[in-house]
């Protein structure tokens, strides 16, 4: 198991998941969601090959419409 920080928490997980993954494991929805990686937005193309690793830190917004 790896450990990283997931919105100021530590959270662990299986060794090499990919970003995709990763937020298929923690039950999130990946079409409504914003991702900073190590400070930086991470595009959604760079989903599926961006492995996550121990200590990266990241924040994850959901989207919300409202009006």
């Amino acid at each position: 198991m790896i450990t990283l920080q997931v919105n100021g928490s530590d959270r662990t997980c299986a060794p090499d998941l990919t970003m995709l993954q990763l937020l298929e494991h923690l039950g999130l929805n990946p079409r409504l969601i914003a991702i900073e990686y190590n400070g930086e937005i991470l595009h959604r193309q760079f989903w599926q090959e961006t492995i996550v690793q121990s200590g990266d830190r990241l924040e994850i917004v959901t989207i919300v419409g409202g009006g």
